[in-house]
């Protein structure tokens, strides 16, 4: 359901006030003026009580399309095992920043929470507290910043494991970030990981990459993920083309695995999903094998 505006409506707060404010008038003729100081008190309270009550959260619906289980994490929000077709909902208020979802794979953890996953691990626990390695597919946003704007983003900064979709669920936003490509299937050998595709900073840890900050520009690895997620951070400073702004009390979904294909009327096939529910299978089998 679409958040109402943080700020109540001006013409709404006059409606409700008008009276209560003639009752108040009223009163302080009838009585004296400690009576009508203690009514106006009263009166602002709960006009700032309201204001803050109005202020909903925003709202993040998590869904697992991926054949196969993530460990979804958040933060803020924690963590959560999804297997197909399962959704999470997190919420967060306004004014939340450097804010992060993604997807962790290959998970095994205990009855406390404890364990450890291939990709996207956060520290060896379910509930993350902070974020997870690399690689790792991202989904960032920052909440009610400048003029009444949401910051979202994917990143593949730090690589890529899972395909991702990150868009709104309110109509008054028609944003979608995607990052589908066969980006497992194609990943140069230099960033190929167990279970993923790493991002050229957490290989080369150099300058060049933007790792330290300071100037760099696109390299062919950067370029290697821009050219297959345009929309996508391939590296620090490639601001321009991936950060995008929703009206405050926008919802949002994150999807793991979202692409469909049609091949022919009435079968869908998803290639995208296949190749990597492949490559995921592969590697477990090897894996079982050493």
């Amino acid at each position: 359901m679409f958040k109402c505006c943080l700020v109540v409506k001006l013409s709404w707060i006059i409606n409700f006030a008008t009276p209560v404010i003639i009752i108040i008038i009223v009163l302080y003729r009838h009585t004296h003026y400690s009576f009508f100081s203690k009514m106006v008190s009263i009166y602002s309270f709960f006009l700032v009580t309201l204001s803050v009550t109005w202020a909903h959260a925003t709202k993040f619906n998590i869904t697992n399309n991926c054949p196969n289980t993530v460990w979804a994490a958040a933060v803020p929000g924690g963590g959560r095992k999804l297997d197909n077709g399962q959704t999470w909902t997190i919420t967060a208020e306004p004014g939340t920043t450097r804010a992060r979802i993604w997807a962790r794979t290959n998970c095994q953890f205990d009855a406390s929470g404890k364990g450890k996953c291939e990709t996207g691990d956060c520290n060896g626990l379910l509930e993350c507290q902070g974020y997870g390695t690399a690689p790792s597919t991202l989904a960032e946003y920052a909440l009610k910043q400048f003029n009444d704007m949401d910051f979202i983003d994917m990143s593949n900064i730090d690589g890529f494991n899972v395909p991702m979709e990150f868009s709104s669920l309110s109509p008054s936003c028609n944003r979608v970030i995607k990052c589908t490509a066969n980006i497992l299937g194609e990943c140069p050998n230099e960033l190929k990981v167990p279970g993923g595709c790493n991002g050229p900073c957490h290989v080369f840890k150099t300058d060049k990459y933007c790792c330290n900050s300071g100037n760099c520009g696109p390299t062919n690895f950067s370029r290697f993920f821009k050219e297959r997620c345009p929309d996508v951070y391939s590296y620090p400073k490639d601001d321009a083309t991936s950060v995008f702004t929703c009206p405050s009390g926008t919802d949002y979904k994150v999807v793991f695995c979202p692409s469909l294909t049609r091949l022919s009327k009435g079968t869908i096939f998803d290639l995208r999903i296949v190749s990597y529910s492949l490559i995921q299978e592969n590697q477990n089998w090897n894996q079982r094998l050493s």
